[in-house]
């Protein structure tokens, strides 16, 4: 049986939360204060702390740079409860060396997946493998520890992951699938800024940001999609191995983006049609002479920012010139060099 400690000032809501653990499962040690919390801890530490901000003594951030800087008790998964859902206290939470931030009102599916995931996901390093000073947290994870043991959900076609405007909550692997990254204008015309496939993260622009989505993902097949809490992001992304790969993915879409903007800006409608059909191959990864292009005309003719009429005038010119072909499995490029390198 797995021992949690429990500190919250409210005598009520702190027995409503001590009964749902003891019924899942969980032996509860709690206390109205943070200081009796912290020197039961040194006599019997728990398995984890799940510790309220706001404490008649000190407040949480108070426990958990105590909890932090005793070597027996540095390395438990610390849960932080704050009264509102605000970013900045998620952050501050992470930077502070939390393993999650919740906030009132706890949903009992949201604080017991909480608890467990904390319990089963990392394995935590001996306070010699911690980094020096007295705000040492973990450093035992890499890009790799943050889709391993995540729960598959599934995206149908056509389904949202989120919308533009909406603040972010996770961090998006995909398993298998594809997905579209969108923008709407004014006008009601969508824009395709990116595509997404297997064995890519998505959606964390915004987390880094601290900004809400400026665009909308869809599912363009049917996805498997793992979800990474953005506390879990937030504290991974404090390493370096990993913050270097988000910069590399940011730097590399920000080219992409600025490539499609020229493209619109300054190139033919032949030109513009061609280099999409050529990123959308090289995205693939597949041998040019056999790989087809999945994607319906009126993605690719957003993602060109063009009309469906437009762009099937210029794939039928294209067909007509033996640049490509279009069959049932999708386009195939017949001269992808030439289709490079072409004058238009």
């Amino acid at each position: 049986m797995k021992s949690l400690l429990l500190l919250h000032r409210n005598e009520e809501q702190r027995s409503s939360i001590a009964s749902l653990l003891r019924l899942a499962g969980y032996e509860v040690v709690s206390f109205c204060e943070g200081y009796p919390g912290v020197e039961s801890a040194k006599h019997r530490p728990p398995d984890l702390v799940l510790c309220a901000l706001e404490l008649p003594d000190v407040d949480g951030y108070g426990v958990l740079h105590l909890f932090r800087c005793t070597a027996s008790l540095a390395n438990i998964p610390f849960i932080l409860i704050g009264p509102t859902a605000i970013w900045t206290d998620m952050r501050r939470a992470m930077e502070a060396g939390a393993d999650d931030y919740l906030f009132m009102p706890l949903v009992a599916g949201e604080l017991l997946r909480a608890i467990a995931g904390r319990l089963n996901r990392f394995h935590r390093l001996p306070a010699e493998n911690m980094t020096n000073g007295s705000d040492a947290v973990p450093v035992a994870r890499s890009m790799s520890s943050l889709v391993a043991d995540r729960t598959p959900h599934i995206l149908a076609r056509r389904h949202s992951a989120y919308t533009e405007g909406e603040m972010p909550k996770r961090l998006y692997f995909i398993q298998s699938g594809r997905v579209k990254a969108t923008k709407t204008t004014s006008f009601g015309k969508e824009l395709i800024t990116s595509f997404y496939q297997s064995g890519e993260f998505f959606g964390y622009k915004a987390l880094l940001e601290q900004t809400c989505y400026h665009e909308s993902v869809v599912a363009v097949e049917d996805c498997v999609l793992l979800y990474i809490p953005a506390a879990d992001f937030l504290q991974l992304s404090r390493l370096p191995e990993v913050s270097q790969q988000f910069v590399r993915l940011l730097a590399g879409r920000k080219r992409a983006r600025e490539q499609q903007l020229l493209d619109m800006a300054y190139q033919s409608l032949r030109r513009r049609v061609a280099n999409a059909l050529l990123v959308l191959q090289s995205q693939d990864g597949a041998d040019e002479a056999t790989s087809f292009i999945r994607v319906s005309r009126e993605d690719l003719a957003a993602l060109v920012g063009i009309a469906p009429e437009s762009l099937s005038r210029t794939l039928s010119e294209f067909r007509r010139d033996g640049l490509l072909e279009v069959l049932p499995q999708g386009i195939r490029l017949l001269q992808p060099e030439y289709m490079r390198q072409a004058e238009w």
